[in-house]
């Protein structure tokens, strides 16, 4: 049966407030692990991105990524020229083996793809059964912090206005079907969420935590004196009811969030322009010059700090507790 509240009585007078729990580590994914644990997705962008996404050798012999004893770095070809004729640039997208149902996932990150055109994501997804999987978009936004997380779903799933979370609710329809799957999206509230802003900070910490429940996501950059012991050590365990407010939460109040999610992978990639940061009002707002795809073709140079550099990603998989 799904669990519904009546917004008549509940929303006039309560804000949502979102319930944590203790997780224990199932999956740490550091440098080789990457390589080994990770499947690099050689295909033409499916969200129509000026890229071509590369297997793994090419990544490898093209430096487009490498890894360390604590180190993941993902980038886009930064020295070719196209043409209009050309397929697009060299860029990496890649997914976990293991795909993951009710979890919590945080990425320790040191630099996320920034500049013009760039549209870098960590989200998760089944590509093979998308949108009934469901998918969380964790870190997703193009060239203007900052960070905007999303849900998008294949059936009807709206989100509370009002909810207990410090971020910016932007829509509350998650349904792919509706307003050009927006989905329901939620404004960090620091500009250091993303792009110069973050790495200029060394980075930081992305969590998110999904139960029958909810979905929550919260950040902490590397200066923020209030993260977690649990998340900056990496420990084995977490407690995420210690965590305080989350950037953004979804709860299921009218949500069956347990039938519009399953199992899913967990995925890197960067884009350049595409069917979001392509759009020439998004493109323009940022201040880019010429067109989207005239950018990306002409200007390699630009894309050097187009980069992912990764320390660890970690999967909690056991709850035990709520």
């Amino acid at each position: 049966m799904r669990f519904a509240l009546s917004s008549a009585f509940v929303f006039s007078t309560l804000v949502l407030e979102a319930l944590g729990g203790t997780w224990t580590i199932g999956d740490t994914y550091i440098g080789q692990d990457f390589l080994d644990n990770w499947t690099f997705e050689a295909e033409a962008d499916p969200t129509g991105g000026r890229v071509i996404y590369v297997d793994q050798s090419t990544a490898l012999a093209d430096n487009l990524t490498y890894v360390s004893s604590d180190t993941l770095i993902m980038r886009v070809d930064d020295t070719t020229t196209l043409t209009s004729s050309d397929a697009g640039r060299n860029s990496v997208r890649i997914k976990s083996n293991t795909s993951y149902n009710y979890h919590a996932v945080v990425i320790d990150a040191r630099h996320m793809p920034e500049g013009c055109a760039t549209w870098p994501a960590f989200w998760e997804t089944n590509d093979s059964d998308w949108p009934t999987a469901g998918e969380v978009d964790i870190v997703s936004v193009n060239s203007v912090p900052p960070n905007l997380v999303s849900l998008h779903v294949g059936s009807t799933c709206s989100m509370p206005s009002s909810r207990n979370e410090t971020g910016a609710p932007q829509t509350n329809d998650c349904d792919v079907n509706t307003d050009g799957n927006d989905g329901c999206g939620v404004e960090n509230p620091t500009d250091n969420s993303f792009g110069p802003d973050f790495n200029s900070a060394g980075g930081g910490w992305y969590a998110m935590e999904r139960t029958a429940d909810s979905v929550s996501v919260w950040f902490w950059s590397r200066t923020d004196s209030t993260v977690p012991t649990d998340v900056s050590s990496g420990a084995s365990s977490i407690d995420t009811d210690n965590w305080g407010t989350p950037a953004a939460y979804f709860p299921n109040t009218d949500c069956d969030l347990s039938s519009v999610f399953s199992a899913n992978n967990i995925i890197f990639d960067i884009t350049l322009c595409g069917d979001w940061a392509g759009q020439s009002s998004v493109y323009s707002s940022a201040g880019c010059p010429d067109t989207c795809e005239d950018y990306v073709n002409e200007n390699p140079s630009a894309f050097s700090d187009a980069y992912w550099d990764v320390a660890a990603v970690r999967v909690y998989t056991t709850e035990t507790s709520s």
